[in-house]
């Protein structure tokens, strides 16, 4: 018995000293790798909320699909009339020094709008609270990654992972994250403007495994400045399902689908 306590206090002594010799950077890297799958489908239900409680709901869906380290998706809006037809297309590249490609179908003015790399990082995605730039995925050398500390929410260890853009011209000056640690996913980030003022939160929560990966179920995000949030609402996930490279193209983005 005093053998395998003993042998116990050394594994959680080796488990404790491993978490503390983690770099922000490695473990920005877990999230960055976190398995979930070769393609992805999902529904969305967006709703706009501004400060007097007012809503507009809007119904989504979305593909997504691997290739190698880089990543295209699409995702066309269902409802309501005034957005059907609306189609985003992004290429997101995993290479810093290399813009990722993103276009914007604007079906009422039967015009492709190509978004540029300055304005993804500034302008909103169709009135939402997420920038273009939320909509992709940052290559992790365009942040240094700084591991504050860890912190438990709802019962779930976290790591508080700290990221500022080397570069200038980003929307805010640093993200702090709490990283669930069983998961890898980011339940909770901090947004913080150029006279390092919270200026959005991002909640997610409902998080479940779908065909072996964990999923977010429910995102929320906050501008506290403004008090205008955008809620979104995940279901009928599907992972590694056959689907086309012709469905990420422009001419696809413009067709629908």
């Amino acid at each position: 018995m005093k053998k395998m306590i003993s042998t116990m206090i050394g594994l959680l002594a080796t488990a404790t000293i491993m978490a503390q010799t983690l770099t922000g950077l490695e473990v920005a890297e877990k999230v960055h790798n976190r398995p979930d799958g070769d393609t992805r489908y999902c529904e969305m239900s967006l709703t706009l909320i501004n400060k007097n409680g007012s809503k507009r709901v809007r119904e989504l869906k979305s593909y997504s699909k691997d290739y190698g380290q880089d990543r295209k998706t699409i995702m066309f809006f269902l409802y309501p009339g005034d957005v059907k037809g609306t189609g985003f297309l992004t290429w997101d590249y995993d290479q810093a020094n290399k813009d990722d490609d993103k276009w914007l179908y604007l079906p009422a003015m039967k015009k492709t709008r190509r978004i540029s790399g300055s304005s993804s990082k500034t302008d909103y995605f169709m009135g939402t609270d997420f920038t273009y730039d939320d909509m992709g995925r940052r290559n992790l050398d365009e942040d240094t990654h700084t591991l504050l500390r860890e912190e438990t929410i709802d019962g779930y260890k976290c790591w508080v992972l700290q990221s500022v853009p080397k570069k200038s011209g980003d929307l805010y000056t640093k993200r702090i994250s709490w990283i669930r640690q069983d998961c890898l996913i980011p339940v909770k980030v901090e947004y913080y403007d150029k006279l390092d003022k919270l200026h959005r939160q991002l909640i997610a929560d409902d998080i479940k495994q779908v065909n072996g990966y964990w999923t977010i179920g429910h995102m929320n995000m906050k501008n506290v400045q403004t008090k205008h949030e955008t809620d979104l609402r995940f279901k009928n996930y599907q992972y590694d399902q056959p689907t086309s490279d012709n469905i990420f193209t422009v001419s696809q983005l413009e067709k629908g689908l």
